[in-house]
């Protein structure tokens, strides 16, 4: 273990004594921390949609930071304790990945056939099946946690159930399942009971036209709304140079400033 991470338990354990530690540290439980940590892993993924590396370096930090915390309550109930974790995720990287620490065949594949990536995925899928069944576990789509983000969740169920062969055998079967829910949308009454119950099925389907093209649809989603950020605040700048705000503009001006915007970028 390294010089640093003694260092970082070191100072958890301090932050959590009873007698000289943090008094907010000391409150904290496992189900306090959860935002901290949805926080800090978003945080890491806007670094590096920015391409800021150096913050970057900081950001995995907080991360990690998260973990040792997580870890040092379970160390005080006697649960576990951070070298676990470390060991437990070695241990399933190496089971997962026969294909690199064996020089044994996984299943009927040779090494050099599961080096092909689609092999490799799918093989790793067989691989947390049967350990997901090892563990009691026996639906394809046991494990999904409830707290993922909706789009996140949609597209993992999706996942699950087309690896057991639960899915159209191209897009265009994806298309139009599409069509028919914005179908079925369009003759739902606004402001009824089954509308949200019709939009959420048109969100599933658009999910598996976008993973059926091999994107992850809350990264396409993410690109969008940073195209969407960046073409308003140019609409608002633009409003600026004329001495107006959103507030004090119509529809009509600001439609024209985002045409003009989409032509830029």
């Amino acid at each position: 273990m390294s010089d640093n991470i003694t260092r970082l338990l070191g100072i958890m354990s301090r932050l959590r004594d009873p007698q000289s530690g943090c008094p907010w540290d000391l409150k904290q439980s496992y189900a306090t921390i959860v935002p901290y940590t949805l926080e800090e892993a978003y945080e890491v993924a806007d670094a590096i949609a920015r391409e800021s590396f150096d913050e970057l370096k900081d950001e995995l930090g907080d991360l990690l930071f998260q973990v040792v915390f997580y870890a040092q309550i379970a160390k005080e109930e006697g649960r576990f304790e951070f070298d676990d974790c470390v060991a437990a995720i070695c241990d399933k990287l190496e089971r997962r990945h026969p294909h690199v620490f064996s020089d044994k065949a996984v299943g009927s594949i040779s090494v050099v056939d599961a080096l092909n990536t689609d092999t490799v995925l799918q093989n790793w899928e067989a691989l947390k099946s049967n350990e997901r069944k090892d563990n009691g576990q026996h639906s394809v789509l046991d494990n999904v946690p409830q707290a993922m983000p909706a789009l996140s969740r949609a597209y993992k169920l999706q996942k699950r159930c087309a690896n057991v062969g639960f899915d159209w055998p191209n897009v265009e079967g994806c298309w139009d399942k599409v069509k028919e829910e914005i179908l079925e949308v369009e003759q739902t009454q606004a402001g009824s009971e089954e509308l949200a119950e019709e939009l959420g099925d048109l969100m599933f389907a658009l999910v598996n036209v976008v993973r059926k093209h091999k994107l992850d649809p809350e990264a396409v989603l993410r690109a969008a709304n940073s195209k969407f950020e960046r073409r308003f605040r140019a609409v608002e700048h633009a409003l600026a140079e004329q001495g107006k705000s959103p507030q004090q503009s119509n529809l009509d001006e600001m439609e024209a400033l985002w045409q003009q915007v989409k032509k830029k970028a």
